[in-house]
């Protein structure tokens, strides 16, 4: 028996999304051709694999069936990909890098000029995502991550640790008072996460008293977050080589300890063979590791991709 080899990836994709919309944006496609093609495999396997509900497409007994026979398929169409792009030696083409939108925004832009340079016929997207990009589906190329992977086939490496510290807008302090100890910070307004259940933990293990409701203003987004600290809500964690950069803005209670969370360069054991995805993974190791070693001495020069020699 034939079929279509894009069928069979409509069909994947729509059992994991959820939805034809959810596969056609996963697949970049439109969802018509996506229903067309599922029809398509039905017809050519002679059997109804989906359910079709006001609610979506619900798989039947013989989709459930083929499901996980398709997702090794799947794995199999990937690790093809992986190796024929891991044994390209063209520096030119895509590389796509992951990091947190945050990252992405304040400390990637400063870094990418030298590899303009270099490197002129690569193509850099930025994937400004603070979910952990699946390398393993190809979602991206290399990953900075701030957890160490667990994958096998994933290879890692350690650049150091950035600092980060309490930080709030002056005219915010100002408002507010300066609090002169942790438990004086009990009264005062947070920046976070929609869910603050893990910072209020942090804070407290510092001697901080804050309850939830100390949290007046939340994003997903870093960026946002340090946006609305900017605009005087309140007091949030902050990397301090963009807190010390950052005009108008104070750090809290600094004789505080500073936390620290580990910066982890990440790509596909396979890609490591790939000229270009070579470049970018060793220039962006030389980059990210030089800024977490320039991050404890001069905040604005880091910001700014100052790579020259100083203090």
């Amino acid at each position: 028996m034939s079929f279509d080899w894009n069928q069979v990836r409509a069909f994947l994709a729509t059992a994991e999304e959820g939805s034809f919309s959810g596969a056609a944006r996963a697949l970049k496609t439109t969802q018509p051709t996506i229903g067309r093609q599922i029809s398509g495999l039905e017809a050519a396997l002679g059997v109804t694999l989906f359910e079709r509900t006001v609610r979506g497409p619900t798989l039947t007994a013989a989709g459930r069936d083929l499901l996980d026979h398709v997702r090794v398929m799947g794995e199999t169409a990937t690790l093809i990909s992986t190796v024929a792009a891991g044994q390209s030696q063209e520096i030119t083409g895509e590389v796509a890098v992951s990091a947190t939108d945050l990252v992405s925004a304040a400390i990637l832009p400063g870094l990418l000029g030298d590899l303009r340079e270099t490197a002129p016929g690569i193509h850099l997207r930025i994937i400004a995502s603070n979910d952990i990009s699946n390398l393993m589906r190809r979602e991206a190329d290399i990953a900075i991550r701030h957890v160490r992977p667990t994958e096998p086939d994933l290879i890692a490496r350690h650049l150091g640790d950035f600092r980060a510290s309490l930080y709030a807008a002056s005219a915010y302090l100002d408002k507010a008072g300066r609090p002169r100890a942790p438990r004086a910070l009990a009264d005062h307004a947070f920046v976070g996460s929609p869910n603050s259940d893990q910072l209020v933990t942090t804070l407290r293990d510092k001697g901080i008293p804050v309850r939830s409701e100390n949290f007046v203003m939340s994003s997903e987004s870093g960026v946002v977050q340090w946006e609305l600290v900017k605009a005087g809500y309140g007091i949030t964690y902050m990397p301090e080589l963009l807190g010390e950069a950052t005009p108008g803005i104070e750090k809290v209670l600094p004789d505080l300890p500073s936390l620290e969370f580990p910066v982890w360069l990440v790509t596909h054991r396979e890609l490591r063979t790939s000229r270009r995805i070579r470049v970018v993974f060793d220039f962006l190791a030389r980059g990210l590791a030089d800024t977490v070693r320039m991050s404890g001495k001069s905040g604005l020069a880091v910001i700014r991709g100052d790579r020259g020699e100083g203090p």
